[in-house]
């Protein structure tokens, strides 16, 4: 995995929709400035689009920003719909939700993507 999991101090899901239009800088405005905190805390920052079948998430690495993306291509995410609120998670939850689960109920899991063949037959 691009992050290492045993720095990453805290991991937050930023609730309701955000503009995934937004890059680094705007989405750690929204941390900073929305939320007050500190976007250099080597702390991961889950961002959702209004679709919800896409995610960002922001890290300080202790050097730089990384802006990971994620596009479901079958589903959408059980994402919260409070657009003023921050949520903590731990690891569990992170790995439930980039799994395609929902982060509260065990019954939602995002079905996976059909293959479709790039070839055609003659």
């Amino acid at each position: 995995m691009l992050i290492d999991s045993t720095k990453v101090r805290q991991i937050f899901i930023v609730c309701g929709k955000t503009d995934l239009r937004r890059g680094i800088d705007g989405l750690a405005a929204i941390v900073q400035e929305q939320f007050e905190l500190d976007s250099y805390n080597q702390a991961l920052y889950l961002f959702c689009g209004t679709r919800k079948d896409r995610f960002k998430a922001l890290y300080w690495d202790g050097d730089g920003f990384l802006l990971l993306y994620k596009r479901l291509e079958n589903g959408r995410l059980q994402w919260p719909t409070n657009q003023d609120a921050i949520r903590k998670l731990n690891f569990k939850q992170l790995t439930r939700l980039l799994s395609g689960w929902s982060l509260d109920a065990t019954i939602h899991k995002i079905r996976p993507p059909r293959h479709v063949s790039m070839t055609t037959e003659r």
